[in-house]
């Protein structure tokens, strides 16, 4: 695999995949330094040899995570990971919440009932009515989102 023509293209790549290392400059193991294949800015490279670097050479966690520019809790996550997942735990997993945490299975439920007996009802008033009934804010796009999942669902 030929590298890409730009190295700015490169990182622009990794950066786009989410696994562009932050502290790249702070990677100071020799496969790194001495070798034009091992790119400090490729976070899943990074994390593997590290992972290499303490079960095959016996490396100790906090010189190969500091050699890595990574942290400790770093060197445990992406370890979990990889006795988990393999390589692919490796990538980097979407921060924040996966999903509409305000909008159970119950309050989809009882937004799609509501617009479906009175279709005249629109996102705001069927946002306030979840307000009241559930306790919870939802904004009315997210209301008009799950209308039109519901509606593709039945046809």
């Amino acid at each position: 695999m030929s590298p890409p023509a730009h190295p700015d293209a490169k990182l622009q790549s990794l950066r786009e995949q989410g696994v562009l290392h932050r502290r790249a400059a702070a990677v100071r193991d020799e496969l790194f330094t001495q070798s034009d294949f091992f790119d400090p800015h490729d976070l899943l490279q990074v994390k593997y040899e590290m992972l290499r670097r303490v079960e095959r050479d016996g490396v100790a966690i906090s010189a190969a995570a500091a050699l890595f520019g990574l942290s400790r809790p770093s060197f445990y996550e992406a370890r979990h990971a990889w006795e988990r997942e393999g390589l692919a735990g490796l990538f980097p997993h979407k921060r924040g919440p996966h999903g509409g945490h305000k909008l159970t299975e119950e309050v989809v439920a009882f937004v799609v009932h509501l617009a479906a007996a009175n279709q005249a009802l629109g996102a705001p008033e069927l946002a306030t009515r979840v307000a009241a009934h559930f306790g919870v804010h939802v904004h009315p796009r997210s209301i008009e989102r799950v209308l039109q999942r519901a509606e593709k669902k039945r046809r």
